[in-house]
């Protein structure tokens, strides 16, 4: 059954969030050859239209007006359901991330549908639309089918593999003029405490410290462990409650859920709430001077040493692995 789908292309910064590309990528499955429509809210993005067409969706839609300069969930909600009323689609999709989890209830709200929140797969089964979620903090899965009505879901940032880039691809662009008004929330202004670099919830190689690291200069090597693989920096709710970093680097129950190709957990005892934020992650590996350490449980690789004699003999290893190969 052809399907028009709507696929919300994320913006941060002035470029575009990989999860839009796997959000499109998820969108072709759910179109079953119907039409992917892209959709750019924000200030001055119609520039970003052909990336997204690049990979894969056939048309896009942008909705530009300087109080979409940031996002407010009044704001982008208009925006959106003015898209929404014109192209009338079956299917819509976000990114799982803090912007899509915060926007997709509203909407669905909105159109009376219901919502499938945090998909890390789907597939054509039966000639239904299968969606595959985690549940009880990752410790099991759920299979959801859309019955009735939109299919609305969002998608697990580093789950679903995005469509090779095109660039020969073609499609139109256009303008939706909407007026924006009423909004309750005005942002002024913007305080990041993320590190730079790359993005935790969509880094494929993450380097997390817990209390073991015992202080905040005891990220240094983690960091430039992150620094040669080119990942991220996270650490678990212990290290943040110790002051050790900020809270904007936490993964677990409380913080944030990340799927990356390569999870290193250095000092990490693997307390079942930061559990239920990595534990699916493809390959994880862990470094701790306990044994008995719950981490190992979950860990496909586990080095039983001191992640400060450990860490910096991976970075050098690392390192030459690099040269050889340039």
């Amino acid at each position: 059954m052809a399907r028009k789908v709507v696929v919300l292309g994320e913006v941060r910064d002035g470029s575009l969030r990989n999860v839009s590309f796997e959000a499109i990528a998820a969108a072709k499955t759910v179109a079953e050859g119907g039409e992917v429509v892209g959709v750019l809210v924000g200030q001055s993005v119609s520039s970003l239209g052909q990336e997204l067409i690049h990979y894969g969706a056939d048309r896009v839609i942008t909705v530009e007006d300087e109080k979409l300069a940031q996002y407010t969930p009044d704001g982008y909600s208009q925006a959106l359901m003015a898209v929404i009323g014109q192209e009338s689609p079956e299917g819509i999709i976000f990114g799982h991330t803090a912007l899509g989890k915060d926007l997709s209830p509203k909407l669905a709200g909105k159109l009376k549908t219901g919502l499938v929140s945090d998909a890390t797969d789907l597939e054509l089964a039966g000639g239904n639309l299968v969606f595959t979620r985690p549940i009880y903090s990752g410790k099991a899965f759920e299979k959801k089918i859309v019955t009735d009505g939109v299919i609305f879901a969002t998608i697990r940032p580093n789950n679903i593999e995005p469509l090779a880039k095109d660039e020969a691809r073609t499609g139109d662009v256009a303008s939706l003029s909407v007026e924006i008004k009423d909004l309750r929330t005005i942002i002024k202004d913007v305080v990041r405490k993320a590190s730079e670099g790359v993005d935790l919830s969509e880094a494929k190689v993450i380097i997390a410290g817990g209390r073991g690291v015992k202080s905040e200069d005891g990220f240094n090597p983690l960091k430039e462990l992150a620094d040669v693989l080119g990942g991220a920096v996270g650490a678990s709710r212990g290290a943040c409650d110790a002051d050790y970093c900020d809270y904007s680097l936490q993964i677990g129950q409380t913080g944030k859920v990340v799927t990356p190709d390569l999870y290193i957990a250095c000092g990490i005892s693997g307390a079942i709430q930061h559990l239920a934020g990595m534990s699916n992650s493809k390959v994880i590996v862990a470094i701790n001077k306990d044994p008995e350490a719950n981490i190992f449980n979950v860990a496909d690789y586990g080095i039983v040493g001191d992640l400060f004699e450990v860490v910096p003999l991976l970075t050098e290893e690392f390192k030459k692995l690099k040269v050889s190969s340039s």
